[in-house]
């Protein structure tokens, strides 16, 4: 009977706010929250960034590739920061914990983490 109550307790509970700066580079966001929304309004989750230059390859679990530049302003910069989706993506399976930890996640322009050691590995240019 107490181990269903503390379950219960666990579900209840609402995630805790997490803070990151606004202004700070698309590829380190996404490569912190492993989520990326597409234009037709999914999130997918990520597998991979692969990182040459201003341009990125994000891989995502459902094998889609999307080719993507570092842009502050972005689309999908916008729908990260302000958690726009339609609905979570069948195929890369996110799990529920990780949809509502981002749905706790706060994006403020003088507060946070400025996400500089989860920088993605970039790849030089020859």
């Amino acid at each position: 009977m107490q181990q269903a109550r503390e379950l219960e307790n666990k579900k209840n509970k609402s995630a805790k706010a997490r803070f990151y700066r606004k202004r700070v580079k698309i590829f380190n966001v996404i490569n912190k929250i492993k989520l990326w929304p597409s234009r037709s309004g999914r999130l997918h989750g990520v597998r991979s960034i692969e990182v040459v230059g201003e341009m990125g390859k994000i891989t995502t679990h459902c094998n889609k590739e999307f080719l993507v530049r570092d842009s502050r302003n972005s689309r999908a910069g916008r729908w990260l920061r302000n958690k726009w989706y339609f609905k979570a993506c069948p195929d890369c399976r996110i799990p529920d914990w990780k949809i509502e930890k981002y749905g706790s996640t706060r994006f403020r322009r003088h507060q946070g983490s400025l996400l500089m050691d989860s920088a993605p590995e970039s790849e030089e240019k020859d």
